[in-house]
């Protein structure tokens, strides 16, 4: 079992765990943006068929576990154990999921790095044989997410054009032991790493650099390079904090690139729909890794693919704020 440890932070899975299947769902905004077509669900609005946007948000991954779990001709009761977590304080959605799945549920909370988090802890149950099949998911919501960390939107408070939007999304993955499907092969989990920031208007550079530290580790631990993947992706610095990571990786000796993107730029046209510096949140690597990226690795498009969860652990007492950033790595047969 100890030979699992690579380097300082890193594993490798010895019977790596397939994603069998995976489902996402979206807000109306995404929807209109430039991967609308790749999600499997739109909403139309942002109540998804509920009372409140907290039930909403609980409905969307509930919606997402099921559905992935349908596309690959399973039924909720197929999966032994749900890994999930949300963005809000005692993650009420991910629990309001839980509860209608009536399935054992452990709940997470990484922030904005959960999907990510629980695929590498889905990895652990799954390789040493404690789980056949594991569900994970990850949701925020765009109303949810104002109301907690900023204003609720009926105040409009307006934005600084630093900040990010918080993406109204889920994604759910179906993480099993048998099939041919692309794998999780190898893990890197972060630091806490001290922000520089104390404001949340521009949270991307502020855990920009628990992101560099985790990817730079991610390569020492491994002795690989980014040429060795086909797509890194990390999941919500926009377009500043990105800019800043590409900074950091470089100064450590490693260029990433075209080969590198960011779920929270990716998400959005950002011109045309006014999203300032990006998407943010939970759902934002959710959504694109369970709708375009992990599909680009089906289709053939891309065969290695790096998952980098970023998030930002934050009290907002005006304290600097401390960033985290775990990496996985999927790969196709």
């Amino acid at each position: 079992m100890a030979g699992k440890k690579i380097g300082m932070q890193s594993i490798a899975f010895s019977s790596p765990p397939q994603i069998a299947s995976w489902a996402s769902i979206v807000g109306p905004m995404e929807g209109e943006g430039p991967f609308g077509s790749k999600f499997d669900w739109v909403m139309e609005d942002y109540f998804f068929g509920t009372g409140s946007y907290e039930e909403a948000e609980g409905k969307m991954l509930k919606e997402a576990v099921r559905l992935a779990a349908r596309k690959e001709g399973l039924q909720v009761k197929d999966i032994e154990v749900v890994l999930a977590g949300d963005f809000l304080n005692q993650s009420p959605a991910s629990n309001y999921a839980g509860r209608e799945l009536s399935l054992p549920f452990l709940g997470i909370y990484g922030a904005c790095t959960t999907l990510v988090e629980g695929m590498i802890l889905a990895g652990m149950l799954i390789d040493g044989s404690f789980y056949d099949r594991v569900a994970v998911g990850a949701v925020s919501h765009y109303h949810t997410a104002e109301r907690h960390f900023r204003l609720p939107v009926e105040l409009d408070g307006g934005k600084l054009a630093s900040a990010q939007w918080p993406v109204t999304g889920a994604g759910a993955v179906i993480v099993q032991r048998l099939g041919d499907r692309p794998r999780i092969t190898v893990a890197t989990i972060g630091r806490v790493v001290e922000g520089e920031l104390s404001g949340v208007s521009d949270l991307g550079a502020a855990i920009a650099s628990a992101a560099a530290d985790t990817v730079i580790t991610h390569f020492k631990d491994l002795d690989r390079g980014p040429d060795y993947y086909d797509l890194i992706v990390t999941g919500d610095l926009g377009k500043l904090g990105s800019a800043l990571m590409e900074e950091l990786c470089l100064a450590a000796g490693y260029s990433l690139g075209e080969k590198y993107t960011d779920c929270g730029v990716e998400i959005y046209a950002r011109q045309q729909q006014n999203i300032m510096a990006g998407g943010r949140g939970c759902g934002s690597l959710a959504a694109m890794t369970c709708g375009p990226y992990l599909g680009s690795l089906t289709a053939g498009r891309i065969r290695r693919l790096l998952l980098v969860g970023t998030g930002a652990m934050m009290v907002e007492q005006g304290a600097s704020i401390p960033g985290i950033a775990h990496a996985v790595a999927v790969e196709a047969e």
